[in-house]
């Protein structure tokens, strides 16, 4: 079943229209006025959602940003879990993640399990979400958190016939990522040969600090950015993404 965002998700895909996604990670955002800075530049600049979750959340405020971006903006609350403890019930909806790129049965279905039931008392949007690591020049907290060895970067081919593999199995998404902290973006040759393999939208996030790394993204077929840790280190980041997300737009109309 197609839900709301899901289904917003798929239109904008279906018109060519890219949107951008602030991650937010309860680790690193030091205390209220840190985040509500990130909450109003997002509201201001136009952001399309807000991503909350990581791979180690080791504090307690995940619930707390949740409820500070439902309280003071429209904008979507998505949760990106790293475990099956990682559930709010007043966010909008959350990534049901399968780590596909991994042969780690846990995170392929184990968390699914154990989650399933909170999930269905729950109020939240579950989209379902084939999850793809990929090597990035570093050792990732998500690799190491994951247990699993992440695509090589220079097997487009392989990235690929994984993400067949994930939409064949009926997941909604496709979310291919570098890792927080990664040391290089996703090559633009496996975005385009992933984008030209499937038809789901396809969520491109890790290493993209800069406005020229997000646009190399775009132009390869990503549907949707994620940028987290570069806006972290310099929130004005936020602010460039945002204007080129626009422009992209823009041009659709002309």
């Amino acid at each position: 079943m197609k839900t709301k965002i899901h289904q917003s998700l798929i239109e904008s895909q279906k018109e060519g229209k890219k949107s951008f996604a602030v991650l937010i990670d309860p680790d690193k955002v030091e205390g209220h006025t840190a985040c509500m800075r990130i909450i109003n530049m997002g509201v201001e600049n136009k952001v399309d959602y807000f991503f909350v979750g990581g791979s180690l959340i080791t504090g307690n405020n995940f619930g707390q940003i949740i409820r500070l971006i439902k309280e003071h903006t429209d904008i979507p609350a998505v949760i990106f879990p790293g475990s099956s403890m990682h559930i709010e019930p007043e966010a909008d909806a959350i990534l049901f993640l399968s780590l596909i790129s991994g042969r780690n049965p846990d995170l392929l279905i184990g968390q699914h399990v154990v989650a399933a039931p909170v999930l269905k008392r729950s109020n939240l949007e579950v989209i379902p979400t084939g999850y793809m690591l990929v090597e990035s020049g570093n050792a990732t907290t998500v690799s190491y958190m994951s247990n699993t060895v992440p695509i090589p970067s220079d097997k487009p081919s392989v990235a690929a016939c994984t993400a067949v593999a994930g939409e064949m199995l009926g997941l909604g998404l496709i979310y291919m990522d570098a890792g927080s902290g990664a040391e290089r973006p996703i090559s633009s040759k496996m975005i385009s040969m992933v984008r030209k393999s499937v038809d789901v939208p396809l969520i491109v996030g890790g290493g993209i600090d800069n406005a020229h790394k997000a646009a190399k993204a775009y132009e390869a077929g990503a549907d949707i950015i994620v940028v987290g840790n570069g806006i972290e280190r310099n929130p004005e980041l936020l602010v460039k993404v945002a204007e080129l997300t626009s422009r992209y737009n823009q041009q659709l109309k002309v």
